[in-house]
């Protein structure tokens, strides 16, 4: 980490002054930084780089980030699993829907393998028209094309393409013709009760690699020759002119065009058709290949995703008086990648969360006879209970974030000076989750201190602890204050929350674990 990149390293300040800390958006122009820019000081503490700039800047990086390497949008061959049909032998990427759904694990899971691997599929999907539209919805949006916005896959008595009759169908890609490709497609299967059209896959990456391994001339040929696709119907001309392999500036493969129907008219020298035709050839031999065709039958309920830029898809013939019906629809892999990485993160402040409760949450809860694990499950164990909301169940549990020393850097409370642990809980918690989780957990302190001011009783029944820390914290409120109070908009959740934190100090209760929670919190993350 000597030789550091001053251009590069302030152009990646993560301060609030250069970036917006909601979306790490820049809030500054390249040109903006003066001419001879240069580092002034540099000291390395508590795992970070402090840096001050020669124009009076000051940037903290994280050593973590500045020891990362290189990395990319996923998208090429270095970020994927090739495969073969024998990869898949013990079965192919699969998963319920009912457990997609109800599962963000499993759910990113299912995306996972789209992304990896090119496709999975989800059985058990409510076998109805237009069901399939919904299935995208939960990982993007639907890309509506000349098709409409979604179509059907069946027999039809004047068909516009063949995928719509019973003839077998040669591997390849849809709508090559088409710029930008939609780089997704789904496929629902409705009924499919004819004798044949069983469905097959290509990994057309692997088919890829092959050809370069094999014939490095022929694959530079087809990652260098501009093809004319195109479609034409009464309503529709369609054209793009694409290589059939496209490759990224390093020369790895970032996506496969391939469907024989679709290929217009090439012209140039009759020798570098030649060429090119030699090159496509071989190419398309190796894609038929039984080796790497991978085939299954599509079943009532199931539904396909897949990788429309890089696996191929074709059919075998089916019966044409048979009953077979399908409907696809198209979608992108930015919006799957991106949900994707959404769970991802989301799994990780739950793997952090997780971990303060197994770690720290093992510690004694200032005095009382249960851990703070134990208290904050409870408290959360007793709101899911009474039938709460989903963010309050979610702010009872989380209550007491505040009191996690290494993570927030709170102070004893138990030592006579107010650790705020409320407002630094809910401060830390903003990272994850909106106003209507954080504000009652900001107010859950303030919360206690009004109800020993407006409710008679209410303050002899708490416990030793919370009465010593009731007097740290600025005891009962004055009417004054409980009035203000009440009229704020979080109040009447603050109290609930409130009174399950009181509550949740009974030893041996059988609370169910933070797991139980995963779920609830996962789909309140922001």
């Amino acid at each position: 980490m000597s030789q550091l990149s001053p251009y590069w390293l302030r152009d990646n300040c993560p301060c609030a002054e250069c970036r917006d800390q909601r979306n790490g958006q820049k809030l500054f122009q390249i040109t903006d930084l003066p001419d001879g820019l240069a580092i002034a000081a540099r000291t390395e503490s508590d795992g970070g780089l402090e840096v001050l700039w020669s124009d009076g800047h000051r940037s903290r990086y994280p050593l973590e980030w500045l020891e990362q390497q290189g990395g990319g949008d996923g998208r090429t061959e270095a970020d994927k699993r090739p495969w073969t049909a024998a990869d898949f032998r013990h079965g192919v990427p699969e998963a319920s829907w009912e457990a997609y759904l109800a599962d963000p694990a499993e759910r990113a899971a299912v995306l996972g393998a789209v992304r990896r691997s090119g496709f999975a599929v989800l059985r058990g999907v409510p076998a109805v028209e237009r069901q399939v539209l919904a299935v995208a919805g939960t990982f993007g949006y639907v890309r509506v094309t000349n098709y409409g916005e979604l179509f059907d896959v069946r027999v039809e008595p004047d068909p516009n393409n063949l995928a719509f009759t019973s003839v077998a169908i040669a591997p390849h890609t849809d709508n090559p013709y088409r710029d930008p490709v939609p780089t997704l497609q789904l496929l629902h299967c409705l009924d499919n009760s004819a004798p044949g059209g069983d469905s097959g896959l290509v990994d057309g990456f692997k088919a890829a690699a092959v050809l370069r391994a094999e014939a490095p001339e022929d694959f530079a040929v087809l990652t260098r020759t501009p093809v004319p696709f195109v479609f034409r119907d009464r309503a529709t001309e369609l054209r793009a002119d694409r290589p059939l392999i496209g490759v990224d500036p390093l020369g790895r493969i970032r996506e496969v065009r391939f469907n024989n129907r679709s290929i217009g008219t090439l012209r140039g020298p009759a020798e570098e058709l030649d060429a090119f035709y030699a090159a496509y050839r071989r190419f398309a031999a190796i894609t038929l290949r039984p080796e790497l065709r991978l085939e299954f039958r599509l079943d009532r309920g199931d539904c396909l995703i897949f990788d429309n830029v890089r696996l191929l898809h074709a059919r075998t013939a089916f019966e044409q008086d048979g009953s077979r019906h399908l409907q696809g629809c198209y979608a992108d892999l930015d919006s799957l990648t991106s949900t994707l990485a959404v769970l991802d993160r989301q799994a990780a402040a739950l793997d952090e969360l997780a971990g303060l409760f197994a770690g720290e949450g093992a510690g004694e809860y200032l005095g009382e006879a249960v851990t703070m694990a134990e208290h904050m499950l409870q408290a959360g164990a007793l709101a899911e209970a009474a039938g709460a909301a989903p963010h309050l169940v979610a702010a009872a549990l989380l209550h007491d974030v505040g009191h996690f020393q290494g993570a927030l850097h709170g102070r004893d409370l138990m030592l006579g000076q107010d650790n705020r642990h409320s407002d630094t809980g809910a401060r830390w918690l903003e990272r994850w989750f909106g106003p209507e989780v954080t504000e009652p957990v900001r107010l859950h302190v303030a919360a206690k201190r009004y109800l020993c001011a407006v409710e008679p009783g209410y303050r002899a029944k708490l416990s030793e602890a919370s009465e010593y820390t009731l007097r740290v914290q600025g005891g009962p409120m004055s009417a004054e204050q409980a009035a203000a109070f009440a009229a704020l908009p979080g109040a009447a959740d603050a109290v609930a929350v409130r009174r399950w934190d009181e509550q949740a100090k009974e030893a041996d209760a059988g609370t169910p674990g933070f797991e139980h929670f995963r779920p609830l919190l996962a789909a309140l993350m922001r």
